[in-house]
């Protein structure tokens, strides 16, 4: 008979519990009918926000939340999100279906919506697209209490107090979406970036993620390690199962075979191939283990649901996705000595979700 020894004493790495994070991206349904629905809706809400949505996402204890991008990160511009809704402007989200935003979603709304769920936020900035002020003055707006224009206009848009950011990525898959950039070019524009990200709360400093790897690519992660090392906290890895490995047809959610239960299987066990091999580079720019691996978007990816719109990435989850899910949360704690931080792709009706909605 086979047996297992449990040895609690034993030293070991400590699994840190933002590895149980999610990730909320403007994308499809997941932040519009999915999480906001505003606040003079039908639908049961507090200050915007879907009362049953809320009340799932309690009860899972969502430790942290990643927003709002995703490539949608490296297109969005903070200013357009925040003051009296109605004056915003629209805005194209051309990542995913080419939808136009009104943007009544934005800075206030997701800290509302972190507060309500008692969770950390993770903000990613705008380097594609964006600038350094940018970036700069929206984390003085969320983070500063002092007496001057940017913190002044959060006040005048009803924010008395700062806000706490504990997690900022500087840019979101660089590498692609992001930009089309090259390891040494991103590298540097990191390092641009990062330098006027200020800690305005100097007890609680800002742990800022760099743009990591996707997938196997470990130059990208010798490249950053070996030049922006000291100036990151984190760095991101990206890897998402595709049972079939093929972009244009990834198989369905819901009609598959054996075969295409164990592909997707033997797919998401690539993600302890990626984790050791990055970390291995880590290692040896980073020995003592001060940078950790923030895998901030991982999850299964099918063709989307027969009907639905493809840029909204709409599918359904089994029993399938529940052991995908819990092999990954497996590899996590094996890795816990590096792997710091996971994002679930995503929290409500898009890709691995752990919220469908329909309607009311």
């Amino acid at each position: 008979m086979a047996a297992a020894t449990l040895r609690a004493d034993a030293p070991g790495a400590v699994v840190n519990r933002n590895i149980y994070g999610h990730f909320a991206e403007h994308l499809g349904r997941g932040i519009y009918e999915g999480i906001w629905v505003g606040p003079g809706s039908a639908i049961p809400n507090t200050r915007g926000m879907r009362n049953d949505v809320l009340a799932a996402l309690k009860a899972l204890d969502v430790p942290v939340l990643r927003w709002p991008g995703g490539c949608f990160a490296d297109e969005y511009h903070w200013k357009d999100g925040v003051g009296p809704r109605e004056k915003r402007p629209s805005m194209i989200n051309t990542h995913w279906g080419g939808v136009v935003e009104n943007n009544h979603f934005g800075t206030h709304e997701f800290m509302d919506l972190v507060e309500l769920l008692g969770t950390n936020a993770y903000v990613s900035g705008n380097v594609g697209s964006g600038t350094v002020q940018e970036m700069m003055e929206w984390v003085e707006y969320m983070t500063s209490g002092a007496d001057s224009p940017l913190p002044n206009l959060r006040r005048q848009n009803g924010r008395e107090k700062p806000w706490r950011v504990p997690y900022f990525a500087v840019g979101n898959e660089n590498w692609g979406c992001g930009g089309t950039m090259r390891p040494e070019y991103y590298a540097d524009e990191f390092r641009r970036y990062n330098t006027f990200i200020k800690n305005y709360d100097r007890a609680n400093p800002i742990y800022r993620v760099a743009c990591g790897s996707n997938g196997d690519d470990v130059r990208w992660t010798e490249v950053l390690m070996g030049t922006a090392a000291r100036q990151m906290n984190g760095l991101s890895l990206h890897y998402y199962t595709l049972p079939t490995g093929d972009w244009g047809k990834k198989g369905s959610a819901t009609a598959f075979g054996e075969d295409q239960w164990f592909s997707t299987l033997r797919r998401t066990l690539l993600m302890d191939d990626y984790i050791a091999q990055h970390a291995a580079v880590m290692d040896k720019a980073d020995p003592k283990k001060r940078v950790g691996l923030v895998v901030d978007e991982w999850g299964t990816w099918y063709d989307v649901e027969p009907g639905s719109e493809p840029g909204f990435l709409y599918q359904q989850n089994t029993l399938r996705d529940a052991i995908a899910a819990a092999l990954n949360f497996h590899i996590f704690h094996r890795h816990a000595d590096r792997v710091v931080m996971a994002n679930i792709a995503q929290t409500v009706n898009v890709l691995q979700a752990m919220i469908l909605t329909d309607k009311e």
